[in-house]
């Protein structure tokens, strides 16, 4: 039963949270008050279809999950100080699903949690301080993290970026510098990192890490080129740095194929840290770093104890085998693999069809959808990104948009999504795609010169559709608004205010 009216719940909201935590739909949120599977429900009792929560991993509110975790709580929740079975159970059974040198795990409680320590480990381990990020990358909102985090700094200004920060192109074969055309684009990009450590070595600065996603998702789901990894891994480690796997993202399974992304790269490449959050724990918070024994005991040597209150407790620990059971037990990482061919397919379908898609790219349930106004050009339509956005939510289906213009539809649903759940998704982008072209086309004619229109009355139905996206795209100045999108309000502008999904 809800405490609060929806009223109440968002004027207590405004009073009580920080301005800066932010709200999908800021003119008409969302109350959510449960969810199973791939559903949520409002206080209304509204079924919207979620497509865009790779934190509810294995679906939202999963019994046997839920019955994990409260067992455990009824007998027993402490730190890791003193010796539980469930500890070193966990940590056996996760990294029986990594190659063999990633054996040494330290848990922690969020993603960002996870790549800070990452950090900590790489600049322990030699000595060195410097860190190669990735053009757009996030990692995580502390302050270790916002420095290696374009996607972040960039909006504090040009001075935001700190000297130990390097930042390489993102190897972005449809929008980047080297595209799919090029003979070898994973060699190309990884050529880039080379230059960038020979500058930093002239500098008289050292690499501690590279770090990257598996696959970048804020950055507009991109998938690295092949080679590109292994060759990249080759010059950091060559310059005494590390290779660090951020797998917050995209791990356990969502990339159908492999229990990890990074293994998409081939069996030939083996990161030296692997960072894991969001669905570890199906929604509680958890999160790990695994490591190789070297660098493990390289951190260890500096004499400092590496204590973290509720990182590796019980609870957690029961939860995440839970998970990995679920995982195992429902094929969810075949089912990735079965329902994201599916939903690719429809989607490329709609690129056959609909001049608006210019890529459509993933791998398992990770999926991105590419919107341009021009594909010669690839000019970005990131005003109808989201009115498409904003169309879905009214179709009780909630998607988000991202990268650097965010016109990337962004797909990554909890892993019991359906083939009947992708069909429904696509249909309705179907309808609303061809909307907004008959839009164009409609508007299009009523602005040629009399003398040279159809003395026949054309249709008006839909203008009002362009008109929002028309305005929308007043708001766009360039790379001024490259912004992070999250569900937005009924006038369908483009606010430059970014929310993390």
């Amino acid at each position: 039963m809800e405490m609060y009216s929806k009223a109440e719940t968002l004027e207590l909201r405004k009073k009580h949270i920080g301005p800066s935590c932010k709200v999908f739909f800021a003119k008409d949120p969302i109350k959510i008050v449960c969810a199973r599977g791939q559903y949520m429900f409002d206080e209304n009792g509204e079924k919207y279809l979620d497509c865009i929560n790779n934190v509810a991993h294995v679906g939202h509110s999963h019994p046997d999950v839920v019955k994990a975790a409260v067992k455990q709580m009824e007998l027993l929740n402490t730190n890791s100080r003193f010796l539980h079975d469930n500890l070193v159970q966990y940590a056996k059974r996760l990294t029986a699903t990594l190659p063999e040198p990633l054996s040494v795990c330290y848990f922690v409680n969020s993603g960002s949690e996870a790549n800070d320590l990452a950090l900590r480990l790489a600049r322990q381990y030699r000595g060195h301080q410097d860190v190669i990020t990735l053009d757009h990358a996030y990692h995580g909102h502390v302050t270790s993290l916002i420095d290696i985090s374009p996607y972040k700094f960039n909006q504090l200004g040009k001075e935001a970026k700190k000297e130990f920060v390097h930042v390489a192109p993102s190897p972005d074969i449809y929008r980047g510098k080297y595209r799919e055309d090029h003979p070898d684009p994973g060699s190309a990009y990884a050529d880039d990192v080379k230059k960038i450590i020979e500058e930093a070595q002239k500098n008289g600065r050292k690499i501690a890490a590279f770090i990257a996603e598996s696959m970048q998702s804020c950055g507009g789901q991109v998938i690295p080129p092949a080679g590109y990894f292994q060759k990249v891994a080759d010059a950091v480690r060559k310059a005494g740095g590390v290779f660090i796997a951020d797998e917050v993202q995209v791990g356990f399974g969502r990339v159908g194929k492999k229990f990890w992304g990074f293994q998409l790269q081939g069996k030939d490449f083996v990161p030296d840290i692997v960072t894991m959050g969001k669905p570890i724990g199906n929604g509680h918070p958890m999160s790990c770093v695994v490591t190789t024994r070297e660098i493990a005991e390289a951190f260890g040597a500096s004499g400092l104890e590496y204590f973290n209150t509720f990182g590796g407790n019980p609870v957690s620990c029961a939860i995440g085998l839970a998970v990995l059971d679920v995982i195992e037990k429902e094929d969810l990482q075949g089912n990735a693999t079965r329902v994201g061919n599916y939903l690719t397919g429809l989607l490329k379908e709609q690129k056959e069809k609909h001049p608006l898609v210019g890529d459509v790219r993933g791998v398992g349930l990770f999926v991105g959808v590419d919107l341009v106004k021009d594909r010669q050009k690839r000019t970005p339509a990131t005003a109808e990104a989201q009115h498409i956005i904003y169309k879905l939510k009214e179709q009780r289906i909630l998607l988000s948009a991202d990268g650097p213009y965010r016109n990337i539809l962004k797909f990554k649903p909890p892993m019991c999504f359906t083939m009947e759940d992708a069909k429904f998704v696509v249909d309705q982008i179907d309808e609303i795609l061809t909307d907004l072209e008959d839009s164009t086309i409609n508007r299009n004619r009523d602005e040629l010169p009399t003398s040279v229109q159809s003395k026949r009355k054309m249709p008006t139905d839909g203008s009002s559709q362009l008109e929002c996206i028309n305005e929308s795209i007043s708001h766009i100045n360039g790379s001024a608004c490259r912004q992070k999108n999250g569900f937005y309000a009924e006038n369908n502008t483009v606010p430059c205010k970014r929310i993390r999904t």
